[in-house]
């Protein structure tokens, strides 16, 4: 967790016993669930990230020339919104794979359609028709991510799913 990360989550805590102490349920309520949300989605783009580094860390025994670059803090566009959050980059001579995950975080930031708790992209550079678009949405168990391609097709975003993005960016 950043340090920007653990301020805020400090002052939602600050903000929610203010709230509380001054009989003002229905806000400490309304901010229990942010930030209830927000361990959820860091813990989904955490997921993700850790997962895919260790896919590469796997896949540099047949191709020691992978590089690793994390942008963090890293903004992109989605759907008209504005999502703040992270950016790993797989490099592999002039192939490169890029996966961007995050949330919006204000209300300047705009919101995310479709009940997302997160949004990520999975770029390949070269490659526009494996480009796909992931949300992490609520689940009775627990959140899951879901990818959805440009025709229309939608599939778990399970470690399987990420193996093959990342077996197309090892390709000869």
């Amino acid at each position: 967790m950043s340090e920007l990360d653990r301020l805020w989550s400090q002052m939602l805590d600050e903000a929610m016993a203010s709230a509380r102490a001054s009989g003002r349920h229905d806000v400490a309520d309304y901010l229990d669930l942010k930030a209830r949300n927000d361990a959820l989605r860091n813990a989904g783009v955490r997921w993700l990230f850790e997962s895919l580094i260790g896919i590469a860390g796997e896949a540099t025994r047949q191709h020691t020339a992978i590089t690793i670059d994390r942008d963090d803090p890293h903004n992109f566009a989605h759907r008209g919104a504005n999502i703040a959050g992270s950016r790993l980059t797989f490099r592999l001579g002039v192939r490169c794979l890029s996966v961007e995950a995050g949330w919006t975080r204000t209300p300047a930031d705009g919101f995310m359609r479709g009940g997302a708790l997160a949004i990520a992209k999975i770029s390949h550079f070269g490659i526009a028709k494996m480009n796909t678009e992931l949300m992490l949405k609520p689940a009775e168990s627990a959140p899951g991510w879901t990818a959805y391609y440009a025709d229309g097709v939608s599939v778990a975003a399970d470690e399987a799913f990420l193996r093959q993005h990342f077996a197309v960016f090892t390709a000869a």
